[in-house]
């Protein structure tokens, strides 16, 4: 465990809050007093050190979101309250009742509704679209612009029996496939995540409805295929959006008696609808099941946790009833073995998976540099495309405020979309978490989307626009030509070995496309070598210590010792390691001293029992550094404590380089197989013209 790090707001277990019905599905019930109720909670908690929002990760609490140096998360039960008190972290009470937050929101979006006839959107919606009407807007689209659109669905149901549904938008979208980059978006992997599905859907209307009017656009449509599905997860949002619809804020005084909106129900629900690992139960047995458990908690796989790419490693829980809990296996669920599939029969060159919140552009890798998977044995190191991928995030973060960084800068997260879509595919690929709430009101998602205040026409929209552009781009994804047999089928394909984080998943990627009637094809693929098997620099330590110290002494069980070590100049790296005889648990805390003699966390270590503990701090100031030493429950007080700067240096662990197998079909026939080695940014003519005289 952590030790307790410097609490700064004590929350109310049970406040006052609006009397809630004992059902989900019924928006008013009737008690005969004012009732004390444990209000559902958005809480932020103080995270400065990796190791702290660690900590957090492994609580089992529902994460939510987080900024720099904090974590939200919501507590659904006092119990949640509990475990977050034992824990000792610091926190403030973000929004005290998501209850009362909802019903808020829902009147401000009647309202709003109500004084609109059309709002700002390409699509004029004025309120959060249901399930059925994200499948209606696609049908629509579809039939009002047969060449540009066409709707397509997905192989697997979901777990109540749903159809997934997208569109794919493109000029002459019905006829073959010409080799064209794919940009990929997609929204609602988590139910809750309202907004994910509005910016997915209403990117859509406006490449549609602008198209032949706004030159931009129509050249970006025209040079592309944009595939759309903004309802990943459709057995959850429905939930979500089903029962937040019933915080309605009725309320009736009888005399005394007060009535009662709906319970929040699964309006916050995070995941799935997996009720049992390997069990396909019966469709609408999700009701059932999301109604015992406060907030649908206990119920379902994170989808975002269930993706191959380093599956099972940390930022993902094992426990069924963890809201990050990643599933029995890798793609275990139908909804992520959609995107897997669609990924893996199309060139993406540009993804992006949008969720709720925090104002964020996250891009890979998931999982600090540092780490070293057990699946590979070497640290994973920095993505093989970081600067590229930094520059892109940039550029979309300076249209909408947002902060671009590295996902590991949030938290360790394994079995995310988007590193296993970079990984084994190539294309690059971001997670964006959008706005400061779940659901917050519709007005603001009009705001996201077209931007306000100094985005004002900018926004989402724009930053879209740049991804689209950075898809369409040569320079950042591979170009194959050459000449084949007009109508032939080219083929471009590999199975490949996808590391989890202890073992590998086979993943086949494999896309076709139709030789024009010229004879010629130019085709927009992704390099040949995966990320994932390519060159990889890790920074190690340069020769001995900058500066070295070394303490013995006791600490009696439940208290600490303090030691300074101060740091003469500053350094690459500050490593602190704590050790003690027995299998049993201390920890360690690292801190930094002000001027005014006050101490700022900046690194902790909390393993389990019998895990020495190590704090290793990178790009370290000179100053005067606090070394905490904590006998969390060690019935041995001695202990030997160790401090060292070092200088470091970059180190390049040697990867592979892979080929894509090209072949040329005709009546179902191979006729010619061409193996193909391509990097990002390289154009390679390969002549296929032996394919027509075979």
């Amino acid at each position: 465990m952590l030790p307790p790090l410097r609490r700064r707001t004590t929350l109310v277990g049970l406040g006052t809050a609006l009397l809630v019905g004992l059902t989900t599905t019924s928006p008013i019930t009737t008690a005969t007093a004012q009732e004390t109720v444990f209000a559902p909670q958005l809480v932020s908690i103080d995270t400065p050190t990796r190791e702290a929002r660690q900590l957090v990760e492994s609580l089992g609490l529902d994460t939510a979101g987080a900024g720099p140096g904090t974590t939200d998360v919501v507590l659904h039960t006092p119990a949640d309250l509990d475990v977050l008190g034992a824990a000792g972290l610091g926190y403030d009470v973000r929004i005290p009742d998501l209850v009362a937050r909802s019903v808020e929101i829902n009147q401000q979006n009647a309202a709003y509704a109500a004084a609109t006839d059309r709002s700002p959107l390409p699509s004029g919606r004025d309120a959060y679209r249901t399930l059925d009407d994200y499948d209606t807007d696609m049908a629509a689209l579809a039939l009002h612009h047969r060449d540009l659109v066409k709707t397509f669905t997905l192989p697997h149901r979901s777990l109540d029996g749903r159809l997934i549904q997208g569109i794919e938008i493109g000029r002459d979208v019905n006829g073959p496939d010409t080799g064209l980059p794919v940009f990929l978006m997609m929204g609602l992997h988590h139910a809750r995540e309202w907004p994910s599905g509005e910016m997915t859907m209403e990117f859509a209307y406006d490449l549609v409805l602008n198209y032949g009017r706004d030159q931009r656009i129509t050249d970006l449509v025209n040079r592309s295929r944009i595939v759309i599905v903004p309802v990943v997860n459709p057995d959850g949002f429905d939930r979500s959006i089903t029962d937040g619809a019933l915080l309605d804020g009725r309320v009736v005084d009888d005399g005394g008696t007060v009535s009662i909106l709906g319970t929040p129900g699964a309006a916050y629900m995070r995941k799935n609808c997996r009720v049992a690992d390997g069990v396909d139960t019966p469709d609408g047995t999700c009701r059932l099941a999301t109604a015992t458990t406060p907030g649908a908690f206990g119920v379902g796989v994170d989808l975002n946790r269930n993706y191959g790419a380093y599956w099972g490693g940390p930022g993902a829980s094992d426990q069924f009833v963890n809201p990050t809990y990643r599933g029995a296996t890798p793609f275990s669920e139908p909804e992520s073995q959609n995107i897997r599939e669609l990924m893996s029969g199309r060139q993406v060159t540009t993804m992006i998976t949008n969720h709720t919140f925090s104002d964020l552009i996250l891009r890979p890798g998931g999982v600090s540099p540092d780490q070293v998977a057990p699946s590979q044995g070497v640290p994973i190191g920095e993505a093989a495309d970081e600067e590229a991928m930094a520059a892109l995030g940039a550029a979309m973060a300076a249209q909408n405020g947002y902060t671009s960084q590295r996902a590991y800068e949030l938290y360790d997260t394994t079995g995310s979309t988007d590193d296993w879509s970079y990984n084994t595919t190539g294309g690059f690929a971001f997670t964006w978490e959008i706005g400061t709430e779940f659901h917050p009101p519709f007005p603001e998602v009009v705001d996201e989307y077209l931007g306000a205040g100094e985005y004002a026409g900018k926004g989402n929209r724009e930053a879209y626009l740049i991804a689209l552009e950075n898809a369409v781009d040569p320079q950042t994804h591979s170009v194959l030509t050459g000449r084949a047999p007009a109508g032939a089928t080219l083929r471009l394909q590999k199975s490949v070995a996808t590391p989890t984080w202890e073992g590998a998943i086979q993943d086949t990627l494999s896309t076709t496309m139709t030789v024009g009637a010229n004879g010629r094809y130019t085709w927009h693929v992704n390099p040949s070598t995966r990320p994932v098997v390519m060159d990889r620099q890790v920074e190690t330590l340069s020769g001995a210590p900058v500066q070295q110290q070394s303490w013995t002494g006791t600490t009696a069980p439940l208290q600490s010792t303090d030691q300074e070590f101060v740091v003469t100049q500053d350094a690459d790296l500050l490593e602190v390691t704590l050790d003690w005889p027995t299998p049993d648990d201390f920890d360690l805390e690292v801190h930094r001293r002000g001027a005014d003699g006050s101490l700022t966390p900046v690194g902790s270590s909390g393993n389990s029992i019998g895990e020495k503990e190590r704090v290793l701090l990178q790009d370290v100031t000179a100053g005067t550094y606090v070394l905490r030493v904590v006998n969390f429950a060690s019935v041995a007080p001695s202990w030997t404590l160790d401090a060292a700067t070092y200088q470091a240096g970059t180190t390049t662990v040697p990867g592979l380089v892979e080929n894509w197998t090209l072949t040329c079909e005709r009546g179902g026939q191979v006729l010619q197989r061409v193996p193909v080695v391509i990097d990002r940014g390289q154009q390679l003519r390969v002549d296929l013209t032996a394919c027509g005289r075979r």
